[in-house]
């Protein structure tokens, strides 16, 4: 596995990049340093980088987080998440009813027309956006009440596929990881983030508005640290991927002295069934 300093030692080889928001870009606290160069460097002497996040919230409010988390605006062209394509799935199955099933900070979500929401034993589909309370609960306490969906039969659309995720210092857990409990039961789950098409189908015609034209796949450069959403996503759909080794999976892929190690990256990858051009700490240029 190439462990590289920064994007620009392979970047003259792509035309566009799909980044990773959290654990690529930030930790829901603060920016990571040397981020915001990468980006901006890349869009002006590269071409158009694009935000792709499994955030269950619509595009349009996720430019203020940014804001406030310290990411300039000249750093990307445009967003893309896995909200905007869980509403479109809303948006088709409303009235519903549905059972909502995810914190108030998600409210946006469920601004589509005509959708009821309804108890589980009169819900037609299940609108899972995370845990009631993603910082204080467990997955397994959601266990009984999604055996009930799972018994009747009733799908659930899991906005977020990231089973964990990093907080500032602290682990909590997402959408995905009730999306797991469901299927485990015998339920069906209609995911819409990554790693799966429908996400990847809006990033397309967003960069293709961007660009003024249709950028090859094999020009597409993704940086992402989930092996099971972004890794994933990207092998599924020919497209290049750095896997930043510094998030979630980083604790496997170091050796004693505390860097990366290639050899163990190469396990990290080839265990969860995928492959990367390259491996490196955090996004740097």
């Amino acid at each position: 596995m190439r462990i590289i300093d920064g994007i620009s030692e392979i970047a003259g080889g792509y035309e566009a990049m799909l980044c990773d928001a959290w654990g690529v870009i930030h930790n829901g606290r603060r920016v990571f340093e040397g981020v915001a160069e990468a980006m901006a460097t890349f869009r002006k002497e590269r071409g158009p980088v694009l935000i792709l996040t499994n955030a269950p919230r619509p595009a349009e409010i996720i430019p203020a987080q940014l804001d406030r988390l310290g990411l300039p605006r000249e750093c990307w062209d445009a967003i893309v998440t896995s909200g905007d394509a869980t509403m479109f799935e809303f948006n088709r199955r409303a009235p519903g009813p549905a059972f909502r099933l995810g914190p108030e900070k998600d409210d946006p979500m469920f601004a589509v027309g005509g959708l009821r929401f309804a108890p589980m034993e009169e819900a037609a589909f299940i609108a899972c956006t995370g845990l009631f309370h993603d910082e204080t609960e467990e997955p397994e306490a959601y266990r009984d009440l999604l055996k009930e969906g799972a018994d009747r039969g009733i799908p659930m659309v899991c906005a977020n596929p990231d089973i964990i995720v990093d907080f500032g210092g602290k682990r909590m857990w997402c959408a995905g990881a009730l999306a797991a409990i469901y299927e485990e039961l015998g339920g069906s789950v209609v995911h819409v983030g990554k790693p799966h098409p429908p996400i990847y189908g809006l990033a397309y015609e967003k960069m293709r508005a961007v660009a003024g034209r249709d950028i090859p796949r094999e020009k597409i450069l993704v940086i992402g640290d989930g092996l099971a959403t972004d890794i994933a996503g990207a092998n599924a759909q020919g497209l290049d991927v750095v896997f930043v080794a510094s998030g979630i999976h980083g604790e496997d892929a170091r050796g004693e002295d505390g860097a990366l190690d290639g050899a163990k990256l190469e396990v990290v990858l080839s265990v969860s069934g995928r492959t990367a051009v390259a491996a490196m700490e955090g996004l740097r240029w």
